[in-house]
């Protein structure tokens, strides 16, 4: 974007919170379009079911101006588990003798890490023990050492692990293969309706002027057509998934109620 505008854009990283620190700084900003950043599913869709208290609204406070991309989530277990497809990890998770559990990692309560572990339990009714950790790379490290049984793992991260040979790649959790790792099936394969999929948007304060808005959707649209962008997307296994400012809000609430109700069943709260 910064090229195709001729203007410098500067990224400052707000981690935290599972992106709600970030989307709180993009609140809070003055609507004048010197500063934007990224929302998405955590901060946007599923923060407002578990968190008792956000300190920005996110009907009123952010004007999202287009889709960025998509990416789904990746699950693998560890080398030792006997089980190399979803069907034999659904009859290990109801065989184990003592009845314990699979243990599932995930980078904290409430993301869509954790959500991918729930619907999967809910579905096959597979039981499982939910670690929640500060962060995907810890979660991660104890699945590959063997302390953890498998993880649900945004697909940039898991995909490294699994060409690397540290982690047995099972699934992926949209509705489809993915071409970054098309011999490994989707979910929705074995359970059919399983979809869960990151997305990230740009988000800009609440009363930016339309015509700003729609120069920074236009400058979107022209940055996710570039081929460079669209391969490195690719080789991530994230898709280019622009919209207009309209379509993406109307996306955003229909994500936040058909994932409300999984949230409460996991039982997934933040104070």
């Amino acid at each position: 974007m910064a090229e195709i505008a001729g203007h410098q854009f500067v990224v400052e990283n707000r981690s935290g919170s599972a992106g709600n620190v970030g989307a709180d700084a993009i609140a809070k900003a003055r609507p004048d379009g010197a500063t934007v950043g990224l929302g998405g599913i955590a901060s946007h869709a599923i923060a407002p079911t578990p968190y008792a208290s956000l300190p920005f609204d996110h009907r009123r406070d952010f004007a999202l101006v287009s889709g960025l991309w998509r990416l789904p989530n990746m699950l693998v277990v560890n080398n030792d588990l006997p089980a190399r497809t979803v069907p034999e990890l659904i009859e290990v998770a109801k065989s184990r003798p003592g009845g314990r559990q699979l243990s599932c990692a995930s980078a904290g309560a409430g993301t869509t890490l954790h959500l991918s572990g729930a619907m999967f339990a809910h579905m096959t009714g597979a039981p499982m023990l939910h670690v929640p950790y500060r962060g995907g790379a810890p979660a991660m490290v104890d699945v590959i050492a063997g302390r953890l049984d498998m993880i649900f793992d945004n697909i940039p991260g898991a995909l490294a692990q699994a060409r690397q040979g540290k982690v047995r790649p099972l699934a992926v959790t949209g509705k489809e293969r993915n071409a970054a790792a098309s011999d490994v099936p989707a979910l929705a394969e074995h359970l059919p309706g399983f979809d869960i999929v990151s997305w990230t948007c740009l988000a800009a304060p609440a009363g930016l002027p339309p015509g700003m808005a729609a120069r920074m959707n236009s400058l979107t649209r022209q940055a996710l057509a570039g081929e460079e962008l669209r391969r490195s997307f690719a080789d991530l296994g994230a898709a280019p998934w622009w919209t207009a400012a309209e379509d993406l809000e109307a996306y955003r609430t229909a994500q936040e109620a058909a994932l409300r109700p999984l949230i409460l069943a996991s039982g997934a709260r933040v104070e």
